[in-house]
């Protein structure tokens, strides 16, 4: 990457099944000048927390159906419970953190999505207090954002966390997004054997969720990985979090995983 800026995203599960060798890989990193930002979701802990308190998740197009009820309880699991398990995990391992809401100080500023009278509280973003962000950075910290939004009148919505971090990627002026993830890439099977693919494009992927290569449980993993592309960011990296310093190879050498471009490489 051209800069030692990143942007992570990575669901609450995945980041509480990473071992601790991950987070001090991640501290090597802030130790040695990198300068991560980390955006999270946390769909499963949301939806177990919802189903204890008889409140039915429903999703329309991926997206939560989200009333007042349903985004109060998002809100505690994200910017409650998942940010700080993830802060606690990170300064336990001697990372500099600080867990955020993207309400804090208007960070994620948001709008209705499109289709809002299907799915309620769910927004855009409209806008990232980057300066906020790079505040934070400044003071030697790793921020780490819950994808809550927030309007001109204090309406606060549901974001989806793939749209949530490459909103703040592209405001951040980072040109990788990495997709922390429990696969190693997009595989294809060649000669008989499983290999990852260094680079694919929308188009491959399409292609290869027609032809079947690209099937159940990572269809959505690419689609999400796919929606991180926004502005500015030109790439997405998916990784897998339990390989060995993968942090530090996807930064440094840029070798692990697989690259998600819209166009062909040139």
């Amino acid at each position: 990457m051209a800069t030692n800026r990143f942007v992570m995203k990575c669901g609450g599960s995945t980041l509480a099944a990473l071992p601790d060798a991950f987070f001090e890989d991640l501290r090597q990193l802030q130790e040695q000048g990198a300068q991560p930002v980390i955006v999270h979701g946390g769909g499963p802990a949301i939806n177990d927390t919802l189903g204890k308190l008889g409140i039915e998740s429903r999703f329309v197009n991926g997206l939560r159906v989200t009333d007042e009820a349903t985004l109060d309880v998002v809100e505690m699991v994200l910017a409650g419970r998942i940010n700080k398990e993830i802060v606690r995990k990170l300064q336990r391992n001697g990372a500099k953190s600080i867990g955020l809401s993207g309400t804090d100080g208007n960070m994620i500023q948001a709008k209705p999505v499109a289709n809002s009278d299907e799915v309620g509280l769910v927004g855009d973003v409209t806008a990232v207090a980057a300066s906020l962000i790079e505040g934070i950075i400044e003071l030697g910290y790793l921020p780490v954002i819950a994808p809550i939004g927030i309007d001109s009148t204090g309406q606060r919505y549901n974001i989806n966390a793939d749209t949530a971090a490459g909103a703040v990627a592209s405001h951040l002026g980072v040109d990788t997004m990495i997709v922390v993830t429990d696969v190693p890439g997009i595989m294809r099977t060649v000669n008989g054997e499983k290999v990852v693919l260094p680079q694919v494009t929308f188009e491959d992927i399409e292609e290869m969720i027609a032809s079947g290569e690209i099937y159940g449980g990572m269809i959505p993993k690419v689609r999400a990985a796919m929606s991180c592309l926004h502005g500015n960011v030109k790439e997405v990296l998916i990784v897998d979090g339990a390989a060995p310093q993968v942090l530090s190879r996807a930064v440094k050498e840029g070798n692990i995983g697989t690259r998600i471009r819209r166009d062909r490489y040139e």
